[in-house]
């Protein structure tokens, strides 16, 4: 019998990223149970829509696990109009669900979806596409580079509409990312990012909720009650964790002191109950599945899935960033969510979708590493 549906995977990665979701799982019930019984009356109101967003997830996660990686190549175009149809829809009445000042969803039933999730996984799949047929003249800004930033450019205002700062951030800086391991010249990359830093100061300071956003993780305690509440309850949770936490299910600022306790904050409630440790095992994580994306990408002699995969692997390696500079306070409050670990559906779906990929692409890397070292037996046989 051939076992090679079950040998040639990258089982670390996948054991990683199931062990990760799982512990999200965890913790979302224990850091929402509070909140969930205050508006809904209902302890396991959160948990319960987490558990079914993370059975669909797990279904995606079987089915882009096996298949092929190079077909997104052949869907890049159909893959971009999706993404800019789907980021209108969130402006279209009766379609489109907002919430908190923002037009960021679409409602399908009792399940909203955030089109800003999959158009992240979308963008890096166009740019890998593009990119990857250009390495023949990716030195030259005009022909090689400029084109694709273009279609950066439309998505960017799109995101911004909604409006959704980080997310538009995390773009940017991924499509700057991409255009480098591409080959672009350095004095290419360095224009990116001024244009890209020039772009984030002029909608950073465009409203002035977004500047008190950007400028009160400075000094969060000038205004404890207001622009600073978070924040200021978020080192409240840390402090009170200390190395091994107070224990699970014991926080005491998800009693409703930390606003977003199973969201954007929920390290902040990992710090409390599971310490220093908890959080370490999160990071840990995070930085394994980093490594094997890394060596995944490198190890791939295609130049799509070359790409694909350090654009998946550095997207959700930005994301960790902000949500955990935003936590700790090192960065703004972008609202950002944990990948794998915070409660939202949109985000727990596309991160496992986007790590089922770079496991097929590690499958092929594999595969075709095997396929190598049979046919040199071969020779040294004959």
């Amino acid at each position: 019998m051939n076992y090679s549906f079950i040998k040639d995977n990258d089982w670390l990665l996948i054991i990683t990223t199931l062990l990760l979701a799982s512990f999200g799982l965890l913790m979302v019930f224990s850091s929402s149970y509070v909140t969930a019984l205050y508006e809904a009356g209902n302890l396991y109101h959160y948990a319960q829509r987490q558990l079914i967003w993370l059975i669909l997830s797990l279904l995606a996660f079987l089915f882009f696990m096996h298949f092929p990686y190079r077909f997104y190549k052949k869907l890049a175009p159909l893959i971009l109009f999706f993404c800019v149809v789907s980021l209108i829809l969130v402006k279209v009445p009766g379609i489109g669900v907002s919430g908190g000042g923002a037009e960021r969803w679409i409602g399908i039933g009792p399940f909203t979806v955030q089109p800003s999730e999959f158009v992240k996984l979308g963008m890096i799949i166009y740019l890998a596409s593009v990119y990857s047929q250009k390495q023949a003249y990716i030195d030259q800004f005009v022909k090689g580079v400029m084109p694709p930033l273009i279609v950066v450019g439309v998505i960017f205002t799109l995101i911004m509409l909604q409006p959704d700062l980080g997310t538009a951030t995390a773009i940017l800086i991924l499509t700057i990312l991409i255009v480098f391991f591409s080959g672009a010249k350095w004095r290419h990359l360095v224009g990116l990012a001024i244009v890209g830093l020039s772009l984030f100061i002029v909608f950073a300071t465009s409203a002035s909720y977004r500047m008190e956003r950007l400028t009160s993780f400075m000094d969060p305690f000038s205004d404890p009650y207001g622009s600073g509440l978070q924040l200021v309850q978020s080192y409240i949770a840390i402090a009170h964790g200390g190395l091994t936490g107070a224990g699970l299910g014991q926080s005491v600022q998800k009693l409703l002191y930390l606003p977003e306790p199973h969201t954007d904050f929920i390290l902040a409630i990992i710090a409390e109950e599971l310490g220093f440790l908890g959080v370490g095992f999160v990071l840990f994580s995070y930085g394994f599945i980093l490594f094997r994306g890394v060596a995944i990408g490198t190890r791939c002699k295609n130049p799509f899935g070359s790409l694909l995969a350090f654009g998946i692997v550095f997207q959700i390696a930005i994301q960790v960033v902000f949500n955990v500079g935003a936590v700790t306070g090192l960065l703004p409050i972008t609202g950002i969510p944990l990948p794998l670990v915070s409660n939202g559906g949109s985000s727990l779906l596309v991160t496992l979708i986007s790590i089922a990929i770079l496991a097929n692409i590690a499958r092929h890397n594999i595969r075709q590493r095997k396929g190598k070292m049979k046919e040199e037996r071969s020779l040294q046989a004959s």
